[in-house]
């Protein structure tokens, strides 16, 4: 990895990991259809009127069907999965959870011919998968029908991202970050935009309850997708996904120091596995350079 894709790589993990915090601050404030969906308009609005005033040159040539997929999966699936999970399960538990996104990246790629599987891999996707059993089975606070359904509105926006990083990659190559970022928060904004009427917002937002939002959209949305689809052009979805390793990190130490949220010891083992299996994935942990690949 070159220095200056090493240098985006750790911009990604420290903004995304500091990033639950606004979000529970925005949901708090606008609600978890409302805190996306502004998102969304605010991030892609932002940076279409960068473009325009610098004189950038937008090329949208690869067609409104690939954005609004990658602005259904990875922007709208995801937030909305992430939004509503993160307040009922925690921070740390959601980000514990996100950490899996490489495994089912390497998978979905797998069955696009994107990427190889090989013997440890598959192994580590069974360590993976094996981890999240561990972790949501033996949480910290009682098992109720909400933390399951928040554990599992997290797996469905794990699921998405990694659909959508990989779609990017195969039908958007031609396309630029700038572009990929714009259409897919715009289509993820209206994609999300008829559920306001079934989720409406709760209050009167205040001022402060928008500079949160507004920080999480511009910062932590438009800056950082910009940055996240140029590496996923480089050096692919599943080494730019794993990413949320790194995340995970900052996100338990923020989530534990800060909010004091609680995690029992069988979490803890569980997040560990979960981090083995993606690194045997993704190769991070040496192997044989003759390692038998799968059909």
């Amino acid at each position: 990895m070159k220095p200056s894709e090493l240098a985006a790589y750790l911009f990604l993990a420290v903004a995304w990991g500091l990033s639950f915090l606004l979000v529970l601050h925005a949901v708090a404030a606008f609600g978890w259809v409302g805190a996306v969906t502004l998102r969304c308009f605010i991030a892609s609005l932002a940076l279409l009127a960068v473009a325009r005033l610098s004189g950038r040159k937008l090329d949208f040539s690869a067609g409104w069907r690939a954005f609004a997929v990658v602005g259904a999966t990875t922007v709208a699936g995801q937030l909305i999965g992430l939004s509503f999970a993160t307040p009922i399960i925690g921070t740390a538990m959601a980000a514990i959870i996100v950490a899996s996104i490489p495994l089912f990246s390497m998978l979905i790629g797998q069955l696009w011919g994107l990427e190889k599987i090989t013997l440890q891999s598959m192994f580590g996707m069974v360590l993976g998968f094996g981890g999240i059993v561990i972790l949501v089975g033996f949480p910290a606070v009682p098992v109720t029908n909400g933390f399951i359904l928040g554990c599992a509105a997290c797996l469905f926006g794990c699921i998405c991202a990694a659909f959508g990083s990989n779609y990017a990659s195969r039908y958007l190559k031609g396309s630029g970050a700038w572009e990929i970022t714009i259409g897919s928060f715009l289509a993820g904004g209206l994609l999300t935009l008829p559920l306001l009427f079934v989720i409406p917002i709760p209050r009167m937002p205040d001022i402060f309850d928008v500079a949160y939002l507004f920080g999480l959209a511009i910062f932590m949305s438009a800056l950082t997708y910009i940055t996240y689809f140029r590496l996923v052009s480089l050096i692919g979805a599943t080494k730019t996904i794993s990413v949320e390793f790194v995340v995970t990190i900052i996100a338990v130490i923020v989530g534990a120091v800060v909010l004091d949220e609680p995690l029992s010891a069988i979490q803890l083992l569980g997040a560990g596995v979960i981090i083995l299996g993606c690194a045997l994935v993704l190769g991070l942990y040496p192997r044989r350079k003759n390692a038998l690949i799968l059909p």
